[in-house]
């Protein structure tokens, strides 16, 4: 899905112009991988437009940074206030935000203790990542032949840029071979994730999703958010392994992401989910969603930061 240009991004303290904001060949992150990012998103409600969870995602932001040893060079609250202010300057009512943490150019090398850290946030108009069609009738998976890094080869709860490589191989294979998205399993066989998304199982009217325990997945904040309103609904959510015939013998399988939203899936791996659309268990979450982001829902605003 084509970037549409906005006016501004915020670098280092300061807008500049979309067109201008680059950073040189020998970028040490562009080399290594060594960077950390957020996906967020802003909604339009009904007292204004609204970045859902922000809080939530610039400390995940920071959470992902200590773990890599990068030290992010401006307070938290510097990145709240720049991120809200980002959305105004380009007067967006709903869009897709990116921070990114990086390292910089003047070392090469792999040590890079002695990198400059660099800080950006981009913000532009981006429809939902699997279409509206997946997003109203579902998807089409397959299980990847790629298993996901294990947490002593890769830390799995890091968002780093270098972590996504394992995950574009998987979607490249997915896409290639006539699918929507991949799952991909860890290497005890056990279901982790999507490529950019959570996962969750419906059986019996129960939903189930992997255990950050296993150390392969992120934790989503969507997937937070997802088992926050399942509970509130009076639905049991259980974190517990699942193997891949656990999906097949589904009656409901969704995704979840900031980026992705709610996503029913319709088969995995060529076996029909349920009876083949979306669940209603999947749609009612989906619904109830939408409603939270867009500020519909008085229970749950103290998730939303207003850019006004």
């Amino acid at each position: 899905m084509p970037i549409e240009a906005t006016k501004k991004i915020w670098m280092d303290g300061e807008f500049v112009n979309w067109e201008d904001a680059k950073v040189h060949v020998l970028t040490h992150s562009l080399h290594y991988g060594m960077g950390v990012f957020e996906g967020i998103r802003a909604y339009q409600t009904p007292s204004g437009t609204a970045v859902f969870r922000l809080v939530d995602h610039i400390n995940r932001l920071y959470d992902s940074a200590h773990i890599l040893s990068i030290k992010v060079p401006f307070e938290k609250e510097q990145l709240i206030k720049a991120t809200l202010e980002l959305v105004k300057v380009n007067e967006l009512t709903s869009c897709y935000i990116r921070p990114i943490v990086f390292l910089g150019y003047g070392e090469m090398g792999l040590n890079p203790l002695n990198c400059e850290v660099k800080v950006a946030i981009a913000a532009w108009p981006w429809g939902t990542y699997l279409g509206e069609s997946g997003l109203n009738n579902g998807i089409r998976v397959k299980i990847s032949s790629w298993r996901r890094h294990e947490p002593n080869i890769m830390p799995g709860a890091s968002k780093a840029t270098a972590l996504y490589l394992n995950s574009a191989l998987a979607k490249v294979e997915a896409l290639k071979a006539g699918y929507d998205e991949a799952v991909l399993l860890n290497s005890q066989g056990y279901v982790s994730e999507g490529t950019g998304e959570n996962i969750f199982v419906v059986k019996d009217g129960v939903l189930y999703t992997p255990p950050s325990s296993l150390g392969t997945a992120l934790e989503g904040i969507t997937q937070k958010t997802i088992i926050t309103l399942a509970n509130d609904m009076g639905l049991n959510v259980e974190r517990t392994t699942l193997i891949r015939t656990d999906l097949y013998l589904a009656d409901e399988v969704f995704f979840t992401g900031t980026a992705a939203e709610v996503v029913p899936i319709n088969s995995v791996d060529d076996r029909q989910v349920g009876d083949g659309k979306p669940g209603r268990i999947t749609k009612a979450l989906q619904e109830m969603y939408f409603k939270v982001v867009k500020g519909q829902e008085d229970k749950y605003k103290d998730w939303l930061d207003y850019v006004s």
